[in-house]
């Protein structure tokens, strides 16, 4: 893992839109390798704060760090996957091409490599937009992995796919974050977070609720919140 961007300190991050604090406050460190899930209910505010992350986002109030670098500085060592992937009219080739000029040119075949990591290398020369949901996603992936990242950063990139595609992005995911790879991704699917997550972070209302290591944040959770939540109860 690359110590540039460790650890990820996030201070007092505040957004408004309109007359509502979407972000309230967030206070975070994520200081450990791995995977780390966020969860919480709808509105909680955790794809603002993955897009912040990103800097897609301009916070009204707060500072992000990552190690010793501000979120600008570190966007060549990030990749993000959108729960909705946005893919160019070309083929599923070209679009990588368009993602990695550097790679195509000097190596085309890590093209190829990276379409068969998702099961795709026989839908190179297919147009992106034409292949299903769950490939496009995959695609997307695969995308934001020829730049070998040293942050993930995943927004419920497998909401709504087959479980073939499910499957593969896991594997994927687990594999990356083996490598040296941090990743942070949020879900609202409980077992999927039982099954990747080294560490949950539970948002409400805009703040960080609680952050445990997985193991007790399932067995054991701290905030009424989170009982709810995992209890399957709705939250408003």
């Amino acid at each position: 893992m690359p110590s540039s961007i460790m650890p990820i300190r996030i201070c007092d991050l505040r957004l408004t839109k309109g007359e509502r604090a979407v972000l309230g406050g967030v206070d975070l460190t994520i200081d450990k390798s791995g995977i780390t899930v966020i969860m919480g209910p709808n509105g909680a505010g955790k794809t603002l704060l993955l897009r912040c992350l990103h800097g897609l986002i301009r916070p009204d109030q707060g500072q992000i760090t990552l190690g010793h670098l501000r979120v600008a500085d570190s966007r060549d060592q990030q990749a993000m996957v959108f729960q909705q992937p946005v893919l160019l009219r070309r083929t599923a080739l070209q679009n990588l091409a368009f993602a990695a000029p550097v790679i195509a040119k000097s190596r085309p075949q890590r093209l190829i490599e990276a379409l068969e990591s998702v099961h795709l290398a026989d839908r190179a020369h297919q147009p992106a937009r034409m292949l299903s949901g769950g490939e496009q996603q995959r695609l997307a992936l695969a995308r934001a992995l020829l730049g070998k990242p040293a942050l993930l950063l995943l927004d419920e990139a497998t909401a709504s796919l087959d479980p073939a595609s499910v499957l593969v992005i896991e594997s994927l995911v687990k594999a990356q974050s083996a490598q040296g790879t941090k990743v942070i991704l949020v879900s609202h699917d409980q077992g999927q977070a039982r099954r990747l997550a080294d560490d949950v972070v539970f948002m409400s209302d805009g703040q960080v609720a609680e952050q445990s290591p997985a193991n007790q944040f399932f067995a054991s959770p701290r905030t009424p919140v989170a009982k709810a939540y995992l209890a399957g109860e709705i939250l408003l």
